[in-house]
């Protein structure tokens, strides 16, 4: 029988529905927690109730702890694990977990909902279910970090949050899921992604996020110039392009040593040095802008955070960016 560690860190999957007013709010108890001896009978099932946090408020230092826990439990012989996690920021928790985390004979699940537990129609204990199920399956070893909800498997890589309020809202629109959940099988499909996993025991370094749009305001670059951070991801026009007026400060901010990392602010394709203008990918290829090969910008944020915290020079830092898949 396999032993499966639950992770709860809060979220819509913890929270309550008020029938009066409509809101959702936080519940002094876990309300899946009353479940576990009643589905979960196929599998030992041991939960934490490690955080309970909306997923807003979900920072760096709470994704490191659970990773910490992960790598315990996996001392204490469990065979996978499950995280619920609220979904505003539940792909960020994953694909750090993904980078961090080694899943080769340990699966590891991240899942959340969109309905909390007493509304109807609610998607909270399904997808534990399926999640559980899913950190259980031999087919799930080795395919890093996964993302389960609403029937579907994810990779951490590829998936994100399309809508507001949708139960189908997780999507990977590059490859789609990578698997299916079905009554009796998990069922998985096409090749296994390429895997890595970085070893830190803290996240010290600043990374700033920017998204391009048309005649952006430079202030934020005066800001990064001016301050102590240690790397910028871009979210750039199309393929990998900005307006001209952010090429000078571009370059002070590499001449200070400071890595830029570019990628689009479109959710299919990757970033090319392909346009030959003033601020066309291929002036800012050659200005020493490292190019993404397929990653949202808050993902590559969070890439770009652990690889400096290994100490990479640009070399090896641009390789990395290379294997995204």
């Amino acid at each position: 029988m396999k032993k499966i560690i639950v992770i709860h860190t809060g979220g819509t999957i913890s929270m309550g529905e008020n029938s009066e007013t409509g809101t959702v709010s936080p519940q002094k108890d876990h309300p899946l927690n009353d479940y576990s001896n009643l589905y979960f009978k196929d599998y030992m099932v041991e939960t934490i109730n490690l955080l309970s946090l909306p997923s807003p408020h979900i920072t760096l230092k709470h994704m490191l702890k659970i990773k910490e826990v992960i790598e315990q439990k996996k001392l204490e012989g469990f065979n996978g694990a499950v995280i619920t996690h609220g979904t505003d920021t539940l792909e960020e928790t994953a694909y750090f977990l993904d980078l961090t985390v080694d899943t080769k004979e340990f699966p590891v699940v991240v899942t959340g909902a969109m309905r909390s537990s007493n509304e109807v129609g609610s998607d909270a204990l399904y997808n534990l279910l399926s999640s559980i199920r899913v950190s259980s399956s031999k087919d799930a070893r080795d395919r890093g970090v996964l993302v389960v909800m609403n029937d579907e498997i994810h990779s951490a890589k590829g998936v994100t949050k399309t809508h507001t309020s949708n139960i189908a809202t997780f999507q990977s629109p590059r490859f789609g899921a990578i698997g299916i959940i079905t009554k009796k099988e998990i069922l998985f499909h096409g090749m296994k992604l390429a895997s890595e996993c970085f070893s830190i025991t803290d996240i010290s370094k600043n990374v700033l996020l920017i998204k391009a749009y048309a005649d952006m305001d430079n202030g934020f670059f005066s800001c990064i110039v001016n301050n102590n951070y240690d790397g910028v991801v871009i979210e750039a026009l199309g393929q990998g392009n900005l307006p001209p007026n952010s090429l000078p400060y571009m370059k002070e901010i590499l001449d200070k040593g400071i890595p830029i990392v570019l990628v689009s602010r479109c959710f299919n394709g990757i970033v090319q040095d392909l346009y030959d203008y003033e601020g066309g990918g291929k002036q800012l290829k050659e200005m020493g802008v490292i190019f993404s090969n397929g990653l949202s910008g808050h993902k590559a944020r969070l890439k770009l955070l652990v690889l400096l915290e290994q100490g990479l020079n640009y070399k090896l830092l641009e390789e990395q960016f290379k294997r995204n898949y």
